[in-house]
């Protein structure tokens, strides 16, 4: 049920959201609009949080981790199409699950868009980024046991980027979505389009690995990302005490 909750919000809900937003109201709310993406994409993670003990450690992970993938799409400013944040977005999705890919990548255009310029293609980066962390979740485990599946998954993953953000290119221009203009802009953007699908190989190859296995050893150590667990609180059996106290006299 939750993950059919999750699916409905991050997969549905939001792409709605963004392009009745880019019809509709155009240039004049896409910051209320990125705003309200950003909320609705941390609700079932948070939502997963209040479930467990370890929300603090969680949170200060993610901040960590969108805070590096920031700094990756900022340091290769120059490249346009090559930047590791997909690859971060992707990585994080296999050992933390779905929820956790969604709100990297999402929240990682919102937050590095304060360099780049915020803009009514914010909401559609938003969007996409966060969707491919979403879908690395949902096969994570095909994903981890073949290289060669990873580094199709991230060319994928590119081109999943690419077309999404063509369809803010036609709704921008034309107003509507037609698709004579769509296919015309996928075609334009071809060159682009193949920098971020090598781009992703070639950063997945380099980082999946060690980032990998450091964020596998983080959640193992620390319990993190991990299936619904009782509290401390709830841990400990109060009739277990008087028990105890009494063998101690």
């Amino acid at each position: 049920m939750k993950k059919t909750i999750t699916i409905i919000l991050l997969a549905v809900l939001i792409p709605a959201l963004v392009v009745v937003g880019a019809v509709v109201f155009r240039e004049r709310f896409y910051a209320w609009l990125a705003l309200l993406v950003a909320v609705i994409s941390c609700v079932p993670l948070f939502y997963a949080f209040e479930r467990r003990d370890s929300t603090a450690k969680e949170l200060m992970v993610l901040a960590v981790l969108i805070a590096l993938s920031v700094i990756g799409r900022i340091v290769f400013v120059e490249i346009p199409g090559f930047k590791p944040v997909t690859a971060v977005t992707i990585i994080v999705a296999l050992s933390f699950g779905g929820e956790a890919g969604f709100v990297v990548g999402s929240l990682s255009a919102a937050v590095s868009n304060f360099y780049f310029g915020h803009g009514p293609w914010t909401p559609f980066q938003m969007f996409a980024w966060g969707i491919i962390g979403l879908l690395a979740g949902l096969l994570k485990k095909p994903l981890k046991k073949s290289r060669i599946l990873l580094c199709v998954f991230g060319a994928l993953a590119g081109i999943l980027f690419s077309v999404t953000m063509d369809v803010w290119t036609v709704l921008w221009a034309e107003g509507t979505f037609v698709p004579k203009e769509y296919l015309a802009a996928i075609g334009a953007a071809l060159p682009l389009t193949v920098e971020y699908a090598v781009s992703n190989v070639v950063f997945l190859l380099l980082l999946a690995g060690p980032v990998g296995k450091k964020l596998e050893r983080i959640k193992k150590k620390e319990g993190l990302f991990t299936e619904e667990r009782p509290t401390a609180r709830a841990e400990k059996n109060p009739a277990d005490i008087p028990e105890k106290e009494e063998l101690s006299k």
